[in-house]
């Protein structure tokens, strides 16, 4: 490799690497006689969070070093490349159901008897909203299209480095299909592995919180609202055994999340720690109890809901930073070479154009410039 080439191994084929692999490839320092992008995936594009998640995005999400320079990168990208088409991106109402409060009238897909109140949180000017899946995988496809090598089926199994450990010199990955191990020479690595960021850098301080979702059919098209839901259900409502009906002997108060899509409504529920985090997004355990809560919670509000048609359940891990102040960890490790972008939370899918432009800034300016995301300096914590 002559002193001016880079090989730079992105491992994670979720938003943000793949948000990582879009921006070095459009970086004006990108030369692709000089510069190799390859991105490392286990399962599939999206196979996790990144493909099953919300996908709201909004000025008022956190953490807020970033969120404006990522939330206009998204308009950004969807003027370029028709991301209202290919992603389905629109501006979107967000909202709160409360106790008290007028419930505007184009929100016509709750019943009216259902609601004692709505609260406005953004408006379309600085709330809007992205298919998680279709999304990432466009991002991958057009670092693709720029040049980047995108490996499906190859797991990490660890990053290798100098004699003195203080430079990274590549990465050994196993290709799934065949059973070989390869190893790949780098001058840099970008670690964005999301939950399974321990595995591949153990002193990352990043844990899984394990997130169940649905979508549904509904009976007719709806407004394009995205809501944050407290709904007051009678006594045992939606228990399906007996132990779990012995112990709803009281009336609850749920907080589902539901947002209207262009044909389809998502709802989520509260996350749990019950199963650990296995291997690859392959191995992720469904649990349709839980799937089954959330649907009956929606559909309890909503008849276009409750008559319509249930066409995913579905589960995913999202990676949680265990170090004050839990912001996403973002920049060099403190290793040569070695960078890391992860642990977004829930907002990963908001916050990973501007990620991936960041990413993209630390590897060819060697520093980010779109931001100022000191706070997020991964040596703080490793």
């Amino acid at each position: 490799m002559a002193s001016n080439d880079r090989h730079i191994v992105i491992i994670g084929g979720g938003i943000i690497g793949c948000c990582t692999a879009y921006f070095l490839t459009r970086h004006p320092s990108f030369d692709p006689k000089h510069h190799k992008i390859t991105l490392l995936e286990t399962s599939k594009i999206a196979g996790g969070a990144s493909g099953k998640a919300g996908g709201l995005l909004a000025l008022w999400a956190y953490p807020k070093e970033i969120v404006p320079l990522s939330y206009r990168t998204h308009k950004e990208l969807a003027e370029k490349h028709n991301g209202a088409k290919r992603w389905d991106y629109r501006p979107v109402h967000c909202g709160q159901i409360e106790c008290k409060g007028r419930v505007p009238d184009d929100l016509d897909w709750i019943e009216p008897e259902c609601l004692q109140g709505y609260e406005e949180m953004s408006d379309p000017t600085n709330s809007a909203q992205v298919h998680p899946f279709l999304f990432t995988t466009a991002m991958a496809e057009l670092a693709k299209e720029a040049g980047a090598d995108i490996r499906v089926g190859a797991q990490v199994k660890s990053i290798t480095y100098n004699d003195k450990g203080d430079q990274v010199t590549g990465v050994t990955y196993v290709d799934k299909e065949s059973g070989r191990q390869t190893g790949l020479q780098a001058t840099d690595v970008v670690i964005s592995a999301g939950p399974w960021t321990s595995t591949v850098y153990p002193s990352a301080p990043i844990s899984a919180l394990r997130a169940h979702s649905v979508t549904i059919k509904p009976t007719r098209p709806v407004s394009a609202y995205t809501l944050f839901t407290s709904i007051k259900l009678p006594a045992g409502f939606g228990r399906t055994d007996e132990a779990r009906r012995s112990e709803g002997k009281r009336s609850q108060i749920v907080t589902p999340e539901i947002y209207a899509r262009q044909t389809e409504i998502y709802a989520c529920g509260e996350g749990d720690r019950l199963v650990p985090l296995p291997q690859s997004t392959d191995e992720v355990q469904v649990d349709e109890t839980r799937c089954q809560d959330v649907v009956d919670y929606a559909c309890s509000v909503s008849d276009e809901l409750r008559d319509g048609v249930v066409t995913a359940r579905q589960a995913c891990y999202l990676p949680e930073v265990n170090a004050k102040p839990g912001h996403p960890l973002i920049g060099p490790t403190g290793v040569k070479g070695l960078w890391m972008c992860a642990g977004h939370t829930c907002w990963g899918i908001q916050n990973g154009p501007g990620s991936g432009k960041l990413m993209s800034e630390f590897i060819f300016d060697g520093k980010a410039k779109s931001a100022n995301v000191a706070a997020m300096d991964p040596r703080a914590v490793l």
